[in-house]
């Protein structure tokens, strides 16, 4: 599969490190709430940290995540539509499954946040 990253703010990490589980699916809503992480592909993060996090003044850190090992985790990866039964409309990579456990990220770098609009 792909590469498949995720925006997390970074105390939202660090929290999760000391847990063993990042319990967040997008920005202010867990996993639990959402039923399943949102993630994207390289190409789609740029796009995605200025539609949704323009305005968050709060470190970023983006998440490399490894797809073998979220399988191995009982976890699954989906692509699917952005938009929710047109089949058209951009795909993005969702984790379902409950929490994602932190030894499935391999990598955790900090992002440079967008100019506020």
């Amino acid at each position: 599969m792909r590469t498949i990253q995720h925006i997390a703010v970074a105390d939202e990490w660090q929290d999760a490190l000391e847990s063993g589980e990042y319990i967040w699916s997008t920005r202010g809503m867990t996993i639990e709430q959402v039923g399943y992480l949102h993630a994207s592909f390289p190409e789609q993060v740029r796009p995605t940290l200025e539609r949704f996090y323009a305005d968050v003044d709060a470190p970023l850190v983006l998440l490399t995540l490894d797809t073998d090992a979220i399988v191995a985790a009982g976890l699954e990866v989906r692509v699917e539509p952005a938009v929710p039964g047109e089949d058209d409309s951009e795909k993005f990579p969702h984790v379902y499954g409950g929490a994602l456990p932190t030894s499935c990220v391999s990598n955790v770098e900090p992002i440079e946040q967008p100019p506020a609009a």
